[in-house]
């Protein structure tokens, strides 16, 4: 382990190699590797060693006067500071090696450095003010998350909708991409042909892709973590592709209450900023292990400081940034089969679906994020896709060749 020792000369480090290392054993490697002749340290914990002036003083100090006492007994580890008071010798620290900083040549000092350190700290305000589901398309994501997969293996999709001058976020569909799900893993086949329809279908409409939804499976529910580490993975994957600052991940889970009955519970977070530039700087080690790894924590290839200690392992929950839940009734239907999921949708589904709702007007017809997308496989995306798309939007009346285009793909089943 790497201990940092401070006294009044700066701040040095100190290597450590045996676990089992007793405050003896420290004092030893303090003289050899510092130069502090044993007889002259005066070691503690407490900081205020440092401010001893008087014989008198430093002998209130005693918590590592005995060199019996190994440093686990006093929980020193990696990262921990050591204080040591010294008199009646001269030396040297060899510090960093100092380069000019600035127009004027200005020199780093102690707080340069520490400004330069990666510090992990809680984040306590969202970017995102609130997220607002509309009701019908979370029941939907959620209904089949239960009623069909029973919660037994992941399934996850982007949430489009808008984001508001003051941060509000409101979800009005979710795209589920082609997916494979298990209990621990949820595995996307992005479909880049795809996602271009839906970014063409969201445009029309006045939206966008503002966050990313995933259900956790019942077998999460005895799990003491929030987000399991692959889960935080894909999260802040997503999210700094997204490139979008309000950007949201959902959770939606399955919780016994008190009655020994189920409820399913969404709940909202945002990756924090330094989580975010974590992942697009490299620092997390993306390869998990099976079996051996700890899900709450994440494991960083170079040392990060928590609170005071440098570790290459975070608690997941030091990422995550609850955002407030809010529902509302958006503009879409969701009553058209949905994509990806176990029954392919045809133009079978088209015809079947304009039979059922034929004492609407048309543009309500067509008013559902799932059934534009059938369309789009048939339409031009540059013009058409969009154009049909603003039609919903605005709720105007479709013109008539789209009326026939549409009536002639559903008649094609």
């Amino acid at each position: 382990m790497m201990l940092r020792i401070r006294s009044r000369d700066g701040l040095e480090r100190l290597r450590v190699d045996d676990p089992n290392a007793t405050i003896g054993h420290l004092k030893t490697l303090i003289q050899s590797q510092l130069r502090i002749p044993i007889a002259h340290q005066t070691l503690s914990m407490n900081q205020n060693l440092l401010l001893a002036k008087t014989p008198s003083d430093l002998s209130s100090f005693t918590d590592m006067a005995d060199p019996s006492i190994p440093l686990s007994v006093l929980n020193i580890s990696h990262g921990s500071f050591v204080y040591v008071y010294y008199d009646g010798i001269e030396r040297s620290v060899a510090g960093p090696a100092f380069h000019p900083a600035g127009s004027f040549g200005r020199k780093m000092t102690m707080d340069d450095l520490i400004a330069k350190q990666m510090r992990v700290t809680r984040q306590e305000n969202p970017h995102c003010e609130l997220v607002s589901f509309d009701r019908d398309c979370a029941n939907m994501f959620q209904y089949y998350v239960n009623e069909t997969l029973a919660f037994a293996v992941k399934r996850g999709g982007f949430m489009y909708g808008t984001v508001s001058e003051v941060g509000k976020v409101e979800v009005d569909f979710i795209y589920e991409l082609p997916q494979q799900g298990s209990e621990e893993n949820l595995v996307f086949f992005r479909d880049p042909e795809e996602e271009k329809l839906v970014e063409a279908i969201a445009l029309g409409l006045g939206m966008r892709r503002v966050g990313f939804i995933f259900s956790q499976t019942v077998s999460q529910d005895k799990k003491d973590y929030t987000l399991s580490n692959r889960e935080l993975l894909q999260a802040v994957e997503f999210h700094a592709e997204s490139g979008l600052k309000e950007w949201v991940t959902a959770v939606v889970k399955l919780e016994v209450n008190e009655d020994g009955a189920a409820d399913v519970h969404f709940e909202a977070f945002q990756m924090s900023d330094v989580c975010v530039r974590l992942w697009k700087e490299g620092w997390f080690e993306t390869e998990i292990g099976e079996e051996g790894a700890d899900p709450k924590i994440s494991r960083m290839k170079k040392d990060v400081v928590v609170g005071v200690k440098d570790t290459r392992e975070v608690d997941n929950d030091f990422f995550l940034v609850v955002v407030k839940i809010f529902d509302h009734q958006g503009p879409l239907s969701t009553a058209f089969p949905i994509e990806n999921r176990n029954v392919p949708v045809t133009t079978k589904a088209l015809q079947n679906h304009l039979d059922r709702t034929k004492n609407l007007p048309f543009v309500k017809r067509i008013s559902d994020f799932h059934l534009l997308l059938l369309l789009a496989r048939f339409l031009d995306i540059n013009a058409d896709v969009p154009a049909l798309a603003a039609c919903v939007s605005k709720q105007e009346p479709v013109p008539d060749g789209y009326k026939l285009l549409i009536e002639s793909v559903a008649s094609s089943s």
